[in-house]
């Protein structure tokens, strides 16, 4: 491991030129901050991050806030996994880290995230599983952390957001379905407060609305987004005697539960039932072929980092797009599961 001052000797600049390169400062030409990073790659330079945190008042951590639990985030979720690569890969251009926070199924979360402020983990958050009404926005507005959220909610400080197109996964879902003779278009929504389950079936209930037909609440389902889930609503289908023909799901993991489940009771998706659902790799090997919503997660890891990123001093010369706050739409891709 080499030091800074073995990395300007080398450079032949000054120690504090080479300092402000490292740390992103924009009094920095490009050209000389491009030579700095490949000279610090090349030679192995490590900052200490101990001195470095001390100086700067800051420790180049981002942490990431989820919630963990079979009943949340599966048996092998892999969802995260892909929006922390693409995370990653912008804040390895400025020598950040990203640190996952996991908060327990069994832990309040609001106070998950007042004992990770207190300690001064991180020098901002990005938090997921947004909830309807959601008391760590207003906490972290108020210290003046910076932030961004994965996901809407009524609770509003202003802050960078990115959500899913939910309203037009339940339009054009729906739509289709309905195109395809469907009345009885059952749904899955979450069990608890998260905001997406508000807001997909707000879009369900006036796509129904639109085309005539009456909300029924026997076919909007509450269950863990989880395959074990997926298998309980494919079991509670099954039971009822009037059943869905048709069902949209906003989760790709109950979908491989759910075929399991059908298949099981004797109820074949794409024929006695259609499916639509969220892709993910787990759903590319099912039989019949999904029809399935689906983005790039790399790519929302990528907008997340860097809409962060124009928030914080810093960092918001290398991305001035303002305070973002969008609705990412979702490719319909057609297979063979939706009659």
């Amino acid at each position: 491991m080499r030091g800074i001052k073995r990395l300007a000797q080398h450079l032949d600049i000054s120690i504090g030129t080479v300092s402000r390169a490292l740390n992103g400062k924009p009094d920095v030409n490009e050209q000389t901050r491009a030579r700095v990073l490949a000279a610090a790659a090349e030679l192995g330079y490590v900052p200490n991050q101990a001195g470095r945190a001390l100086r700067k008042g800051s420790t180049s951590v981002i942490g990431f806030m989820m919630q963990t639990g079979t009943d949340i985030t599966g048996d092998g979720d892999v969802f995260f996994m892909s929006v922390f690569d693409g995370i990653q890969t912008v804040f390895a251009r400025h020598q950040l880290d990203l640190v996952a926070l996991l908060c327990s199924s069994e832990e309040d979360p609001d106070a998950y995230l007042q004992r990770i402020v207190a300690r001064g983990f991180a020098d901002g958050l990005i938090l997921s599983a947004t909830r309807r009404h959601d008391s760590r926005i207003d906490f972290l507005a108020e210290r003046q952390i910076p932030f961004i959220t994965l996901g809407r909610s009524l609770s509003d400080a202003g802050q960078p957001w990115l959500d899913l197109d939910f309203e037009g996964m339940a339009e054009t879902g729906v739509n289709r379905l309905i195109a395809k003779g469907h009345k009885r278009i059952g749904v899955y929504a979450p069990n608890d407060e998260t905001n997406l389950g508000y807001v997909f079936l707000d879009a369900y209930r006036e796509t129904l609305a639109a085309a005539g037909i009456p909300f029924d609440p026997d076919l909007v389902f509450r269950s863990s987004s989880s395959e074990r889930g997926g298998y309980e609503m494919a079991r509670h289908i099954a039971a009822m005697q009037d059943p869905p023909t048709s069902i949209v799901l906003t989760n790709e993991q109950m979908v491989v539960g759910l075929y399991r489940g059908l298949i099981d009771a004797g109820i074949k998706p794409g024929e006695d039932i259609a499916i639509i659902g969220i892709s993910s790799p787990q759903t590319n090997y099912l039989v019949p072929k999904l029809t399935c919503f689906r983005l790039s997660l790399r790519d929302l890891g990528i907008t997340l980092a860097e809409s962060l990123l124009a928030t914080i001093p810093a960092f918001a010369h290398h991305y001035p797009v303002g305070v973002v706050r969008k609705v990412l739409p979702m490719e319909l891709v057609e297979g063979e599961s939706d009659l």
